[in-house]
């Protein structure tokens, strides 16, 4: 670097953008945290909470909804299958595609993890407005829609509404 180049923390953009990430990351080692006696992590929580919304969910669809390949995905669905915190099926219609639903327990578990992570978020957001929290979400959304306009990469599917009730 020489001395006329601007040094990236000085720009607004880049220290607020670490702010963001720095967010995240301390929200995703409070959430695992909170989740602790649950014996889940927030992998299994995306898995979970996504299963709770969309009962019978394909493998395939699962994954792209997380953003994630399916052989992640794979490494994950066995250990919650074990647990007997969801099914895995063979669709009637095409015998190559596996739907998955939360089984009773993981349904119970599902609503214990959400209502921890429910509390957290409202922790969390507790000192913004009703407003500063919209405007936040309406900020995320306008980042993930340039970060995803030219890649092959599709935004997980978000909740507006809930984001507008915030």
């Amino acid at each position: 670097m020489n001395k006329n180049q601007v040094l990236p923390w000085d720009n607004p953009r880049f220290r607020n953008w670490i702010a963001v990430a720095r967010a995240c990351q301390v929200m995703g080692l409070t959430l695992t945290r909170a989740l602790q006696p649950l014996d889940i992590k927030p992998p299994h929580l995306d898995i979970l909470v996504n299963l709770f919304r969309t009962p019978g969910i394909s493998q395939q669809d699962l994954a792209d909804k997380l953003l994630v390949g399916r052989s992640n995905l794979s490494m994950l669905l066995p250990q919650l299958e074990k647990r007997g915190l969801l099914v895995r099926s063979i669709d009637p219609q095409d015998r190559r595609i596996l739907r998955l639903e939360l089984t009773a327990d993981g349904t119970r578990l599902t609503e214990q993890a959400i209502t921890i992570q429910s509390a957290l978020i409202d922790r969390t957001m507790k000192s913004s407005t009703a407003e500063e929290c919209n405007l936040v979400g309406d900020v995320m959304m306008r980042m993930i829609s340039e970060l995803t306009q030219s890649e092959d990469v599709e935004p997980a599917d978000t909740a507006d509404q809930d984001r507008k009730t915030a």
